[in-house]
């Protein structure tokens, strides 16, 4: 039996453009998801939860389940239609509706300002490849800062890594280029130099509330204790974990990461440029940063490769179909004897442990982590109203249990948010990827409390794992 702290966030996840649907209402502007999902032609992000017309329910939902914290997201095209100009008062009006209902029901509700949706009039001009973006986000993030004052808890982006890699490296993102690690490590810089440059105006104009940022953070074991394996590991590591990490609490990249940079670069005829005005920038905003959140939801085992890059995501959950080689890194395999999801992601909670003590360890000037999003992508089956989904129970049950683990062993932990409030769209899987605790039918939109659900319920009540 472990126990949860007194004031542990027993949370639930959304996002905007997974949640929202209404991309054409209420004056908001277009996304390059919008043109991206229609020429692919398999889904859209509309109706996703209808969570702009039935935010009510869902926080009513939160209030009965025990869930007393909520990530969202801020569309910034539903405040800027085009990132930057005019803004839409009937996208401010709602946001404030929705932050006024949660307040009522004494639900933390914890502010993203970008969840992979730059408005498309600046993502066409090169997103954060494009400096100007920098400048529209900082304006943007002022322009909330002042207008949301009710906001106790801001985040400045969500998951810097897979926006990079989705859009330059595997290409299932838009605007959808393989393989390009020159675009992947401009993106990782500019997008660390806005959340530096959003930080610092949060803290010296003196903003009520923390600000943070949440990185998607997956841990990286050799796949055996061959020299060449433990360096590939190192490799994948120093990209999608250290790299995010020293420009947070650091600020500049250690030794070993550029020396890792640099063989990356070699290997795949990349450049890079950090100017010393944006390393200043990240080592004013080192030690501002009041939490660190964390999406976890699996960790990888990298043995050393040296053929071309071969990269296959799987988006229909077939299982065995996905494969990740990258030049000049190594390739991620499934480990013999791990349990696997749907998605063939591999289930190991020790990932998460080694993660959050691995942080506490290098990185000691951070202040405290929630795990933001955690969760088990299931096709779960629904029976007359009836949704029985163990499987997902026994996954959070075993990443809390690492989670406690790691508070036992003095890691500042204050809470988790449950990947996903309820069932949501999925970026690259559409709607037949469900993580919620409430089943939707996206038909006729009505919610189903999910077996998961009662059972997160008693955990938040009793904070105890049993």
């Amino acid at each position: 039996m472990k126990k949860l702290p007194e004031h542990f966030i027993f949370g639930g996840a959304s996002a905007a453009y997974q949640a929202e649907g209404a991309t054409k209402e209420g004056g908001k502007g277009p996304v390059a998801w919008d043109e991206f999902l229609e020429k692919q032609g398999r889904f859209l992000a509309d109706p996703a939860s209808d969570f702009y017309h039935k935010y009510p329910e869902d926080l009513e939902l939160c209030s009965m389940f025990g869930i007393n914290g909520i990530r969202i997201s801020i569309a910034w095209s539903r405040i800027f239609p085009q990132g930057r100009g005019e803004v839409n008062r009937k996208g401010v009006e709602y946001y404030h509706d929705l932050l006024k209902e949660a307040k009522k029901r004494n639900i933390k509700v914890f502010v993203t300002l970008h969840h992979f949706d730059t408005p498309k009039a600046l993502f066409d001009q090169g997103d954060f490849l494009n400096r100007d973006t920098i400048d529209a986000f900082v304006a943007y993030a002022q322009f909330c800062f002042e207008e949301f004052p009710e906001v106790e808890y801001w985040t400045t982006f969500n998951e810097i890594y897979p926006i990079a890699t989705n859009q330059y490296l595997l290409g299932i993102f838009p605007p959808g280029i393989k393989y390009d690690l020159t675009k992947v490590i401009a993106c990782l810089h500019n997008m660390m130099v806005a959340h530096a440059k959003v930080v610092n105006l949060f803290k010296e104009s003196g903003f009520h509330g923390e600000i943070g940022v949440v990185h998607s953070l997956e841990t990286k074991y050799p796949a055996s204790n061959s020299p060449e394996d433990m360096h590939a590991a190192f490799l994948d590591d120093a990209l999608s974990i250290r790299f995010l990490l020293d420009a947070t609490y650091k600020g500049r990249y250690s030794k070993e990461t550029l020396e890792a940079l640099d063989e990356i670069c070699q290997a795949n005829d990349a450049v890079y440029d950090f100017p010393e005005a944006d390393l200043l920038e990240l080592e004013k905003a080192k030690d501002r940063n009041d939490y660190l959140g964390i999406n976890h939801y699996q960790s990888h085992f990298v043995k050393a490769y040296n053929g071309e890059n071969a990269i296959h995501h799987n988006g229909t959950g077939d299982k065995g179909t996905g494969s990740y080689k990258v030049k000049g890194i190594g390739e991620r395999i499934y480990k013999e004897g791990l349990e696997r999801t749907d998605w063939d992601w591999i289930i190991y909670p020790e990932g998460l442990y080694d993660l959050l003590l691995r942080i506490k360890k290098d990185y000691p000037n951070y202040k405290a982590i929630y795990i933001t999003e955690n969760g088990m992508g299931y096709k779960d089956e629904f029976k007359d109203g009836i949704i029985m989904d163990k499987p997902r129970i026994d996954y959070i049950k075993k990443y809390m249990s690492a989670l406690a683990d790691a508070i036992e062993a003095g890691v500042n932990v204050k809470g988790y948010f449950l990947w996903s409030l309820m069932d949501v769209f999925s970026w690259s899987n559409g709607y037949n990827k469900r993580y919620g605790l409430f089943f939707v039918d996206f038909e006729t939109q009505k919610r189903y409390p999910k077996e998961s659900a009662y059972w997160y319920k008693q955990l938040a009540e009793t904070k105890t794992l049993l």
